[in-house]
C-alpha cells in the first residue's frame, strides 16, 4: 500500500475547489466531501464559493459582490424577492424587478434576451483567495450565477484546472439536461424548451453555445465526470477540444456514516411504528424538482398501495416539508430537507425500498447512499443510474414515466422479505467495493500529483 492509500501525505499539495454553495446539494456534497477529506488527510483544501452558508474557515467566498456601482451592491446584498403572502406580494415583486434593472441595466438587458451572464469579477481573484498558492484548481457546478467561463483560458494556463461536470450546462447552450434534444452537438438554437433549468427567457441558446465554444478554444482543462455516461457526451460536445486528459471517477460517499444498521433501531429514533414497511425517496424540493419526475412517484405509490392491500405502508419523501397525507390505508409523509449527514442516514437504514423516478440525472448521490445502507433501490434507468444499480442484484431498474413498471417493482421488494434481505446485502457489498468516499479521493489525489508534476514542463512546451 503506498502512502497515498494509507491517507499519508508523501509532499505539499493544495487544492482549491470551487462549487456553487458550501453545504447544500447533490454536486455541493461531492466537492464538500472531497474539501474535507483532503484536509482530514493534512493537505491544504480549501473550497471557494459563490454563496457560503456555513462558518468554516477554508470555504472562501468568491469575492463578486463589489462589482458594479453603489446601487448594485445593495441590490446584490439583497434577498431577490419577497416572503411576503399578500395583497402587497405582487407590488414588492414588481419593485424588486426594476431595482435589479436600475442597479445593473446591461445585465438585465442580457437576461432580457436569454444571454448566459459571465460577469462575475471574483472568479479573476481565485488564485489570490488564500496565503499559499494552490497547486491545483478543481471546479464543480459553475452555473448558478457566480463564475465567469471567460477566466478558464488564463486560469488553466497558470495551474492545472480539473472540472468535474455534474451535469450537461457546460455543453449546451443553456441548460443542464437536454433529455432527448440533441442540438447540444451541433450548436443549439431554436430550443425545444427554454424553461429548463438553468432558464433563460428568449432563445439565446446558439449565441450562448458559440461564446461557450469559443472559450474553450483556448482553454486546457484535465475533465472527470462521474459516469460513463456523462463522458460520452462530453465527447461528443465542443467541449472536447479543451480536453487535455478525461478520468471518470465515480462519486463516493462516507461509508462511516452511511452502512447497515439495526433496522428496528433507527425506525424508533424516527418514531416510526414496528411492523411498518417503508419506502424512502429523497430529493431536494421534490415536488418542484423537474428531474425528480414526482408526478411519477405519486402514481406509483398509489398503485402500490392498491396492490399491497392492506399491508401497512409508510412512504418518506425526504426533502420535502408538508403536512401528512393519506393514499388509503398508506401514510404520505413529508420530512424537511435534512443537513446533517447522520440523521439523512438514519432514514436510508430505516427504510425497506429506496425510489429514485428521475426524468434525467447523471450519478445521483442519494441512490449511493441508499446501496452503501444496504437498502435495495427502484430507480429510472436514466443518465448514469444503470452504472449504480445492479438490476436485478442491488435494485431495480425501471424505464423513465413508468408508473406501472415502479410499483410492479416495489410491491415485488415489499412483498418478498428473502429477496429484499439478498438484495440489501449486495447493494452494501457494491457501495463497499465500488462508491467509497476514500478511494474517490485517492483518484483525484492521484491524479493531482501527476498533474502538477506535469504542468511546469507542458507550460514550458507551449513556451509560456
Amino acid at each position: 500500500m503506498n502512502a497515498l492509500k494509507a491517507g499519508l501525505t508523501t509532499e505539499p499539495l493544495g487544492v482549491l475547489q470551487v462549487s456553487t454553495y458550501d453545504i447544500i446539494g447533490g454536486a455541493e456534497r461531492v466537492a464538500w466531501n472531497l474539501f474535507q477529506t483532503y484536509r482530514k488527510r493534512g493537505y491544504a483544501s480549501w473550497l471557494a464559493v459563490g454563496t457560503k452558508l456555513g462558518t468554516d474557515p477554508d470555504v472562501l467566498l468568491i469575492p463578486n459582490h463589489g462589482r458594479g456601482g453603489r446601487l448594485t451592491r445593495q441590490h446584490t446584498a439583497a434577498p431577490s424577492g419577497s416572503q411576503s403572502r399578500g395583497p402587497q406580494a405582487w407590488t414588492i415583486s414588481r419593485l424588486s424587478a426594476v431595482t435589479r434593472v436600475m442597479a445593473d441595466p446591461a445585465r438585465a438587458l442580457q437576461r432580457f434576451w436569454g444571454i448566459e451572464d459571465f460577469r462575475f469579477p471574483g472568479t479573476r481573484q481565485l488564485l489570490n483567495l488564500t496565503d499559499q498558492r494552490p497547486d491545483v484548481v478543481h471546479c464543480h457546478n459553475l452555473h448558478g450565477g457566480y463564475f465567469d467561463l471567460r477566466a478558464l483560458p488564463s486560469l488553466s494556463r497558470q495551474v492545472p484546472v480539473v472540472m468535474t461536470l455534474h451535469d450537461a450546462w457546460l455543453l449546451s447552450g443553456h441548460c443542464a439536461h437536454s433529455f432527448d434534444c440533441e442540438r447540444w452537438k451541433r450548436g443549439c438554437g431554436h430550443c425545444p424548451d427554454l424553461t429548463i433549468e438553468p432558464a433563460i427567457r428568449r432563445d439565446a441558446t446558439a449565441y450562448n453555445w458559440r461564446r461557450k465554444q469559443k472559450i474553450f478554444r483556448t482553454s486546457r482543462l484535465y475533465i472527470a465526470t462521474p459516469s460513463r455516461w456523462l463522458m460520452h457526451k462530453v465527447e461528443q460536445s465542443m467541449l472536447a477540444p479543451a480536453i487535455v486528459e478525461a478520468r471518470v471517477i465515480p462519486n463516493g460517499v462516507d461509508l462511516s456514516i452511511f452502512h447497515p444498521a439495526n433496522k428496528e433501531e433507527a425506525r424508533s429514533a424516527l418514531g416510526i411504528p414496528g411492523g411498518t414497511l417503508v419506502v424512502l425517496f429523497a430529493a431536494n424540493a421534490l415536488r418542484q424538482n423537474i428531474w425528480k419526475d414526482y408526478p411519477t412517484v405519486q402514481d406509483g405509490v398509489a398503485l402500490t398501495v392498491g396492490q399491497m392491500k392492506a399491508r401497512n405502508l409508510l412512504f418518506i419523501a425526504l426533502g420535502q416539508d408538508g403536512p401528512a397525507e393519506r393514499i388509503g390505508p398508506a401514510e404520505m409523509r413529508f420530512v424537511p430537507y435534512q443537513t446533517e449527514p447522520k440523521a439523512v442516514a438514519c432514514y436510508y437504514q430505516a427504510a425497506d425500498v429506496y425510489v429514485h423516478a428521475a426524468r434525467a440525472d447523471t450519478f445521483p448521490n442519494t441512490v449511493l447512499e441508499a446501496l452503501a445502507c444496504g437498502t435495495p433501490a427502484v430507480a429510472t434507468a436514466v443518465g448514469g443510474i444503470p452504472e449504480q444499480i445492479e438490476d436485478g442484484r442491488s435494485g431495480f431498474l425501471v424505464s423513465a414515466g413508468d408508473a406501472p413498471a415502479l410499483a410492479e417493482r416495489l410491491t415485488q421488494l415489499l412483498s418478498d422479505n428473502d429477496l429484499r434481505a439478498r438484495m440489501g446485502i449486495q447493494a452494501a457489498e457494491a457501495a463497499r467495493r465500488r462508491f467509497d468516499l476514500s478511494e474517490q479521493a485517492d483518484a483525484y489525489l492521484d491524479w493531482y500529483r501527476e498533474l502538477v508534476h506535469r504542468h511546469p514542463a507542458e507550460r514550458l512546451g507551449r513556451g509560456d
